[in-house]
């Protein structure tokens, strides 16, 4: 109760200020896009992403987590999140798109627990060619690296729901792949499938690939998104694959209220014959409210087993979040965001005072702030 107690005070404060949040998630209906900044045949999109965030727990180490929170880590302090610049050329037939940036976000893409970037990507989140051939422009073929299809939630803040990510988004999923896809659309179902190194691999840490299969079907008042990988994913080994199922439900009923419904489930097989498992699996949801064109409430819900330690917790990860957005003006929004998690177990950090020692505890309490300027239709 006493957590619960601050989530009150923090959600009446919200109402009281008379400012809302709405988010351009992608599984939101997308507004019109705004005219392209272009140089010839190249389009130029951007970003600034910063954030302050406030941790009731008050960890010495001055990180919110450990690990939940993601991109935005930093506890009690400013913090750039991303700074980011987007290159592109829409396949006619041929085309490419090279996304540059920094901050913290990059590094966690770059440097998650499965990571072998290589040399030279850390400041790459994507790259890669296209090819649409002129007889059938319902297909597509990409090579590079490229952002991963699972997820309902992806890297860019101002594109999803919510400032923070899920739990499913930050420890049940990968970030990126390099290698091959491949996607054709017919009516109303989008397939796909990819050849690619594996789980954030830009050089493989193996010699064996994985194999990603999409299906999507999409209308428009509802989406719903299939992903499969499957593969061996762990170090000097072919053996032992790893397997991931994805789904995400969306809703569009109205453009006064959207709402999606995401499920993983995950599995990593033993290498040594008769060996155990480990699996992995949760469920989420968050709906967003528009209240008028420039603020919107979203809440967000979701439950993650980690309990065989996939993610490093050995637990069962549970979160609230309630973000509050106002935009004020195309290319700018601020997102006001309180969020409670807890486990079933104490795996966050409290705070360590000089000449003495709180031990771990089963909740966290944050606070954040954003800031968000974009520019360009990505």
């Amino acid at each position: 109760m006493r957590n619960w107690s601050k989530c009150s005070f923090v959600l009446l404060a919200v109402g009281l200020t008379g400012v809302s949040a709405f988010g351009q998630a992608p599984a939101a209906a997308p507004p019109p896009a705004p005219p392209p900044w272009s140089a010839g045949p190249i389009d130029f999109s951007g970003l600034v992403d910063g954030y302050y965030t406030f941790n009731f727990n008050h960890p010495a180490s001055g990180l919110n987590g450990p690990g939940p929170l993601n991109f935005d880590a930093k506890a009690n302090q400013f913090s750039l999140n991303m700074a980011k610049l987007t290159m592109s050329h829409t396949a006619d037939p041929v085309g490419f798109q090279v996304d540059l940036g920094f901050g913290r976000a990059f590094d966690v893409i770059n440097e998650s627990a499965f990571s072998s970037s290589g040399p030279g990507v850390k400041n790459i989140e994507q790259a890669f060619i296209s090819y649409k051939p002129s007889k059938d422009k319902n297909f597509q073929f990409d090579f590079g690296k490229f952002v991963t299809s699972a997820g309902a939630e992806v890297i860019e803040s101002h594109l999803n729901y919510n400032y923070s990510r899920s739990d499913l988004f930050a420890l049940a999923i990968p970030y990126y792949h390099f290698g091959l896809r491949m996607t054709g659309t017919k009516g109303h179902f989008t397939g796909g499938v990819q050849v690619v190194n594996g789980w954030n691999n830009v050089e493989d840490n193996n010699s064996g690939k994985t194999l990603g299969f999409i299906g999507n079907l999409t209308g428009s008042k509802a989406s719903w998104m299939n992903n499969f990988y499957t593969g061996p994913e762990l170090n000097g080994t072919n053996k032992g694959w790893r397997n991931l199922y994805d789904t995400t439900l969306l809703l569009t009923p109205s453009s006064k209220f959207n709402a999606y419904f995401n499920f993983d489930y995950g599995n990593q097989k033993s290498p040594v014959s008769g060996g155990s498992s480990t699996t992995w699996y949760g469920i989420g949801g968050a709906a967003k409210f528009q209240m008028t064109d420039k603020v919107a409430l979203t809440p967000r819900l979701e439950w993650y087993n980690d309990n065989d330690g996939f993610s490093g917790f050995g637990a069962e990860l549970k979160e609230f979040t309630l973000t509050y957005e106002y935009k004020w003006a195309q290319g700018l929004l601020t997102r006001l965001e309180y969020r409670h998690d807890w486990a079933d177990k104490n795996v966050f950090e409290s705070h360590s005072s000089l000449g003495g020692f709180t031990p771990p505890t089963d909740h966290q309490d944050t606070l954040a702030i954003a800031f968000v300027a974009f520019f360009g239709p990505k």
